[in-house]
């Protein structure tokens, strides 16, 4: 019976369903508190994302015997980084697109505050906005699927150098016993 290697895919893409979930409810959850989206408190996503990576790469792991390359445990966390960006895109779309525009138009009012403090003129200014509030969610979305693959990235490569375990000389010989008893 050949022993078939567990699948990083599967589990990185149960990891990032699980985080999207997770994003969205703390997306509603300051909707409703009524925080403010510049608050400290907007960084507080980071930390189910940077949790649930590591629980990916972690399970990973686990699903190996517990041996983990740098490369397996950096590529089970990227592809994690990777699937969550691509479905927190879609998410933010749908957000300030569809679902709660208002967060992009209270988004829009900051901007226009910032901009008329810059001194910029009002056609400028308008002009902006307009871009802002035509294509907002897309540029939401995109910077969104950008910022957690680079994000991730850099946490896969620490959560990889943490979970790193290769196997020892050792350990392929006690492998290679059980495999010629069978």
């Amino acid at each position: 019976m050949e022993n078939s290697k567990p699948n990083a895919t599967k589990v990185a893409t149960k990891w990032a369903l699980i985080y999207i979930l997770t994003s969205i409810v703390i997306t509603y959850l300051f909707q409703i508190l009524n925080i403010d989206q510049n608050s400290g408190f907007k960084y507080l996503v980071y930390i189910p994302f940077i949790a649930f990576l590591l629980l990916a790469q972690k399970e990973y792991r686990d699903q190996l015997n517990g041996f983990l390359t740098f490369g397996e445990g950096f590529s089970s966390g990227f592809r994690f980084s990777v699937f969550s960006g691509l479905l927190l895109a879609i998410f933010t779309y749908l957000y300030l697109g569809i679902l709660s525009p208002q967060i992009l138009d209270q988004a829009m009012n900051q901007q226009q505050a910032q901009l008329e403090k810059q001194g910029l003129s009002q056609e400028q200014i308008d002009n902006g906005i307009q871009i802002g509030k035509k294509y907002g969610a897309i540029f939401g979305a995109f910077a969104a699927a950008i910022f957690l693959a680079v994000f991730g990235a850099i946490v896969s490569l620490i959560g990889a150098a943490i979970f790193k375990k290769e196997k020892s000389l050792l350990d392929i010989e006690n492998e290679n016993l059980n495999l010629n008893e069978n």
